[in-house]
């Protein structure tokens, strides 16, 4: 496993559980103490972690929300975000609509709402009740596979029209990134 694949397990891992023990990590990832650390260092030094007493844990959700995606560490786009509201009243903010349908996806349970952009209209609008555009010709530099969302299904269906792709709710939408991503080729996400 590479660093930065381990890191991201750090994080899916802080995520769940809140804290975890160096010891705990170097056993989970089948590596040395000193690997750990030299695996969170970039965590540390970005104040996405910090360190507790003989562990780590993620770093106040303030700090993390205002320039990362949660999900996937890239440096949020305005264009397009997505914002999940868990249970406990945190906020995660999220680059894209491709990262908020995986990270929906991993803590489902905890979720109180998901929210996101209409992809014309820049307006809030609640992804359960968007339309998703998938697999069009339209780049945005951003994750992978691309997804849009919508408010209208006409307007999602007008700009399929002229860039491609496939409409769809939000379920299907979930179901179908959770496919595209277990394909070959994994993620493309993740820096």
């Amino acid at each position: 496993m590479l660093p930065i694949e381990r890191r991201q397990q750090l994080l899916k891992w802080l995520r769940e559980e809140g804290s975890l023990a160096i010891t705990e990590i170097s056993r989970r990832l089948n590596v040395s103490e000193m690997t750990v650390y030299r695996d969170i260092k970039p965590l540390l030094d970005e104040k996405e972690i910090i360190k507790t007493s003989g562990g780590i844990s993620l770093a106040p959700i303030s700090k993390m929300s205002s320039t990362t995606c949660t999900y996937c560490l890239k440096e949020l786009n305005s264009r397009h975000p997505v914002q999940i509201i868990t249970n406990d009243l945190k906020v995660e903010q999220l680059c894209c609509p491709h990262c908020g349908l995986l990270r929906y996806k991993d803590i489902e349970k905890d979720v109180s709402q998901i929210i996101c952009r209409d992809f014309l209209q820049n307006s809030t609008i609640s992804a359960k009740m968007a339309y998703y555009l998938m697999g069009t010709d339209f780049n945005l530099n951003c994750c992978q596979p691309q997804v849009l969302t919508f408010e209208s299904i006409k307007q999602a269906e007008q700009f399929q029209k002229g860039f491609g792709g496939v409409v769809i709710r939000f379920e299907e939408a979930m179901d179908e990134i959770q496919k595209r991503m277990n394909g070959a080729g994994g993620c493309s996400c993740k820096k």
